[in-house]
Formats: structure tokens, C-alpha cells, sequence
């Protein structure tokens, strides 16, 4: 009966997860954008996206945020699972 149960939570959140939109959130932290001090992350969802204040869930539902007092450079775009990270 466990296995069952596993089995079909599985087959829930697989057909969940392809009806969901992911984003491929890019910080840096000066201007120029490919440099080392780039991250990258994947979002389920993006909660606060303002000029200086950036939060959101990543995939291991841990919810990341960043300030800053003089701008943030970001990038959101739509991540379709094909591209890696």
C-alpha cells in the first residue's frame, strides 16, 4: 500500500510539473553580465520583482532574496528545461 501511495504522489506531481511555468533568474552583481560573479538560479515563482529588491522560490523551495540600496541587474526569462544552468 506504501508503494502505491509513492507511486501515485509521483505520477501527481510530474503531471503537476508540466503544467507549471520555471524561470532562469540571473543576478550579477555589477553591470556586466558572463562575469564570475554571476548566479544563476531556477524559480517556481517569483514573489517580489522591484528595481532594488528581488525574491523568489527556487526548486528546492527555499525562498532566496537580494537588496540593494543602489539597483539590482537581473534577468527573468521563461526556462523550458533544455538549457542548462
Amino acid at each position: 500500500m506504501d508503494k502505491l501511495k509513492k507511486w501515485v504522489k509521483y505520477i501527481y506531481e510530474w503531471t503537476k510539473s508540466l503544467f507549471t511555468t520555471r524561470y532562469k533568474v540571473t543576478v550579477s552583481f555589477n553591470n556586466v553580465y558572463g562575469d564570475a560573479d554571476d548566479r544563476s538560479f531556477i524559480a517556481k515563482k517569483i514573489i517580489t520583482q522591484k528595481e532594488k529588491h528581488l525574491k523568489f522560490v527556487d526548486e528546492d523551495n527555499k525562498t532566496v532574496e537580494y537588496r540593494s540600496s543602489g539597483g539590482l541587474n537581473f534577468i527573468i526569462e521563461d526556462w523550458d528545461g533544455t538549457e542548462e544552468i
